[in-house]
């Protein structure tokens, strides 16, 4: 059955897509783990792997999607009928569904401390007060837990209202304000003195830096920030007339996040550097260190407002794609059980999460292989199931999809030449799956070529 509700515009779509993509991958966990893997390369290896992995993977669940115009699970099962392919849907599905249940838990630390900065409760503090006062927060059972239900609640309410009433409605008043915002942290950002050091850090490659967990994580990132591997982008592509360019759309949404992942970094290195503080400082990146930077800053408190306000769109847009994924499979098009199935699912969701809320405090001593719940969680999710899934979709794109079928597919809408055609089925049959598997051995410790 084709999907009863589109896009209204490619413009809605780009939005929606971008907004999925760039969210905690790009303003959050980029900051850090580019701050804690060596800062130039790091980006270097980012973009690299984005371009020639990341894209492919794009427009190869861009076509799956647009072609079959269903949801995750139906179509795999559409174009490889009885057979274990529909299972790599399943595996997005469930992906997804862990990625949300403690990614819904950083969002409630934004909305507390969103609350926190509008209402003074962040200005005037020292470093370590800072940093003392992020550790209170997120061991608090009662404020962590109650901050992570709000986060959902909100996300439920859009996915609810469908994608031209909710996801497309909030996103295109959202991303829009993001970019915004963004533009006015990073002049402020640029202006302090001693902010070349940070530009530096962030945009000069140091290949002395490189190892094996540098290219994961660069690799992690790529798949992280653009929302593939886990069929998200199958399911936001099924919504698409076939009129629509493809290539054309996957790379506005691509040069769209790695645009926000530079603005991420001149937005925050300048200023961490300005002020002599750490950009190494992982996680607490964005909760310890910039309060400080913002709070040497004339109309601190205002800036640093505006900045969570940022982080707290796009982390919702990125949660709305997660959640969709899984509703869409369930709902099957019909509206009404999208409702219900919203509000069930989330609040699953919400449950399955409390322990990943909770790791930080009264579940502190719960670990596995040494890692908090929630370390766990986000482990899994970036650097197990999303590799394994990029690695299956690409397979089955190369490998099950006649080859015509994908020429004819990608040349709907537009008018990419075959040449180009053929670079793309070469890259996401090869290059990207043998890329994905060298580095997954390596970290694993099988190959120990980057050591």
């Amino acid at each position: 059955m084709k999907q009863v509700e589109q896009w209204s515009s490619k413009l809605a779509f780009i939005l929606a897509a971008a907004g999925s993509a760039i969210g905690l991958g790009a303003i959050w966990k980029f900051p850090y783990v580019a701050g804690t893997s060596g800062g130039g390369i790091f980006l270097l290896i980012f973009i690299l792997f984005t371009l020639l992995i990341g894209l492919p993977l794009l427009m190869a669940e861009f076509i799956i999607g647009r072609h079959t115009q269903k949801d995750a699970i139906e179509s795999y099962r559409q174009i490889a009928p009885n057979s274990w392919w529909p299972w790599v849907g399943k595996i997005g599905i469930i992906t997804c569904f862990i990625l949300l249940s403690f990614y819904s838990v950083v969002g409630g630390w934004i909305i507390i401390y969103f609350i926190k900065a509008i209402t003074g409760g962040l200005k005037g503090l020292s470093e370590e007060e800072y940093g003392a006062l992020f550790g209170q927060t997120i061991s608090d059972p009662v404020l962590a837990v109650s901050a992570q239900f709000i986060f959902l609640l909100i996300v439920i309410f859009v996915v609810a209202k469908g994608i031209q009433s909710g996801i497309e409605r909030a996103s295109k008043w959202m991303m829009p304000l993001l970019f915004l915002i963004f533009i006015v942290l990073i002049i402020r950002s640029l202006t302090l003195d001693g902010a070349m050091e940070g530009i530096t850090f962030f945009l000069k490659p140091d290949f002395t830096q490189i190892t094996s967990e540098t290219i994961l994580f660069a690799m992690g990132q790529s798949f992280f920030a653009l929302s593939v591997g886990v069929s998200v982008m199958v399911t936001y592509s099924s919504y698409l007339p076939k009129k629509e360019n493809l290539p054309q759309s996957a790379v506005s949404i691509v040069s769209l996040n790695v645009l926000v992942a530079i603005l991420a970094g001149l937005a925050i290195f300048p200023a961490v550097f300005a002020f002599g503080l750490e950009p190494s400082e992982g996680p607490v990146l964005l909760f310890n260190v910039l309060p400080t930077v913002f709070n040497q800053m004339p109309l601190g408190t205002l800036f640093l407002s505006a900045f969570l306000l940022l982080f707290l769109f796009a982390t919702l847009t990125s949660a709305f794609s997660m959640l969709e994924i899984i509703i869409a499979s369930v709902s099957k098009g019909d509206l009404q059980k999208r409702k219900s199935a919203s509000f069930v699912i989330g609040l699953v969701i919400f449950i399955v999460g409390i322990p990943s809320a909770l790791s930080f405090g009264v579940l502190s001593h719960v670990q596995i292989f040494d890692r908090i719940i929630f370390d766990v969680a986000d482990y899994l999710v970036s650097n197990i199931l999303m590799p394994l899934g990029a690695l299956f979709i690409t397979l089955f794109v190369s490998f099950k999809i006649p080859k015509e079928v994908l020429f004819n597919e990608l040349r709907m809408g537009s008018k990419i030449p075959y040449a180009l055609f053929a670079v793309w089925f070469f890259l996401i049959r090869y290059i990207a799956p043998i890329t994905i598997i060298i580095v997954f051995l390596d970290v694993l410790g099988v190959l120990n070529i980057f050591n």
